[in-house]
């Protein structure tokens, strides 16, 4: 899979010209296009769903792309969105970053027609909104396309490119700040409008990201611009209270003139955001997001946006409403997941739950007797990931959906000398999509393949049905709030459902309902 996938990304335009007439072909609303065979799969690449967000567009919800008259080679990545990429990623990228860059992939089966009616499956990458994209070879969609699923995925903005808000935007387009979660809306719609062509069902598409994407997804749920774009959803490591909050339009307005300033951008004017749009790309995008020093004016929001339009309101604010999409859910964590807190000891660290420390302290520390560090990294993933999700589940059961949640907790032989404390955070993307050789090369084990074929056909079966269960995989209850079912993916490579054994911890932070203090 790997070296095939190595293939067609370097391969060049003339060669596909010299092969023009048994590479795959597809028509989309703006044009032909040429892929590239992988196999039983063909794959197309860099297509484009917008225009490009640049010049005049930056800061816009995104346009139509162009129509191009000519066949357009789809044998190449689009650039991933314009961020600093981070050293030692788990998905590092393979294209330059860069300001043009709402481009999206598919990989079909070879044989599939337009018309087939496949099931779809749309993947919402992660990064913590400032990076991230589709170009990473963990995220190869063969797999899918193996077992009869069309794989999209496609690229977002982040960053302030993503994130943004300013008087004067307010004064031309009225409120906004989201155009990240534009992007991710106008992808689904081409989805949509075009998956047909190469032979997908736009009934039939469910959305999967992890880390940000988890959250994007969980917050597609929410999204009223998003409704009937998708029919379930998978959330990895998504959260499902917000993990960072939400701003209000009024803050994010004032970051935005905290950021303007530093780049000797004054006034509120139509002039002022025309100079803010005349600004290089990486001047936007700066070294480092979240390094202002301390006790300077923040210059990035970080996230979601109460903008009255695009994001109404926090996503769990609406869940709690029952503005929420009445779709099946599948979502969970990993066992040692991501969590977040500057506590430098025990009492700082119960101290952060303000009237709630003592209940935390009960549960989690009732003789006094665990290591800080440990009780900090258990603690912070219940509060940032578990409970979260079980939010998100229960909610979703409230409103009469399906919810089958896991916590995932292998761990590939090459890293369990690392890895004592269980799986790290993103690190089931590979066995979710069944491309851990990709992650780990030649030190992939037999066990690490069968764990990733295991976790894979679960989320193909979910793709096909709304429901992972089937394929001969172990089987997998349905999230009940008395019965607290989740499937447990074990060091063993196994699956076993079991009844959430923190249940209980998981209802002292629920009380909590707050992020900790920072």
């Amino acid at each position: 899979m790997i070296p095939a996938l190595a293939a067609f990304v370097t391969l060049q335009a003339g060669a596909h010209a010299r092969d023009a007439g048994s590479a795959p072909t597809a028509t989309v609303s703006a044009g032909a296009l040429r892929g590239v065979n992988a196999g039983n799969v063909a794959v197309f690449l860099g297509i484009p769903y917008a225009a490009p967000p640049v010049g005049d567009l930056r800061w816009r919800a995104p346009r139509p792309a162009a129509a191009w008259p000519a066949v357009r080679n789809a044998t190449a990545f689009g650039h991933d969105c314009m961020q600093n990429p981070f050293p030692g990623d788990e998905a590092p990228l393979r294209t330059t970053p860069d300001e043009d860059c709402l481009y999206l992939n598919v990989w079909k089966p070879a044989t599939a027609r337009p018309g087939a009616k496949l099931p779809v499956v749309v993947w919402f990458y992660g990064g913590a909104f400032i990076g991230g994209g589709t170009s990473p070879a963990i995220y190869d969609g063969s797999a899918f396309a193996r077992q009869g699923v069309i794989f999209v995925s496609f690229n977002y903005r982040v960053g302030r490119f993503g994130f943004f808000s300013h008087p004067a935007l307010t004064a031309e387009q009225g409120p906004v700040g989201n155009f990240a979660v534009s992007d991710q809306v106008a992808a689904l719609a081409w989805v949509r409008d075009n998956i047909a062509a190469f032979g997908g069902d736009a009934t039939k598409v469910t959305i999967i990201g992890e880390s940000a994407g988890g959250t994007s997804v969980i917050n597609m749920l929410t999204v009223p611009s998003a409704r009937g774009l998708f029919r379930g959803t998978i959330s990895m490591s998504g959260g499902g209270r917000s993990l960072l909050r939400t701003a209000t339009l009024e803050a994010s307005e004032q970051v935005g003139l905290n950021f303007a300033k530093r780049e000797g951008v004054e006034g509120t004017s139509a002039d002022a955001l025309a100079a803010l749009r005349r600004l290089p790309a990486a001047q936007v995008q700066g070294k480092n997001l979240f390094a202002d020093r301390l006790g300077t004016p923040m210059t990035y929001i970080g996230g979601y946006v109460a903008d009255r339009s695009v994001v109404p309101r926090p996503s769990d604010t609406a869940m709690e409403a029952g503005a929420m999409a009445r779709v099946p859910v599948m979502i969970g964590w990993t066992s040692a997941d991501a969590g977040l807190s500057f506590a430098q000891d025990k009492t700082q660290l119960f101290k952060s739950f303000g009237s709630h420390g003592e209940a935390i302290r009960k549960a989690y520390d009732p003789d006094g007797t665990r290591p800080f560090e440990a009780l900090r990294y258990e603690i912070t993933r219940d509060q940032y990931m578990a409970e979260p999700a079980r939010f998100v589940a229960r909610h979703a059961t409230h409103l009469g959906s399906q919810a089958f949640v896991y916590r995932f907790g292998y761990v590939a032989h090459a890293m369990r000398a690392k890895w004592r404390d269980g799986a790290p955070h993103a690190t089931d993307i590979p066995y979710f999509f069944d491309t851990v050789e990709a992650r780990y090369g030649a030190s992939t084990t037999p066990q690490d393949r069968a764990a990733a074929r295991l976790a894979n056909r679960y989320v193909v079966n979910f793709v096909k049905t709304q429901n992972p269960n089937g394929s001969g995989n172990p089987p997998w209850s349905a999230y009940t709030k008395g019965g607290e079912a989740m499937m447990d993916f074990t060091m063993d490579a196994a699956a076993k459902s079991i009844a959430n054994p923190s249940t209980a911890k998981l209802d002292v932070i629920a009380a909590t309902a707050q992020v900790p203090e920072q």
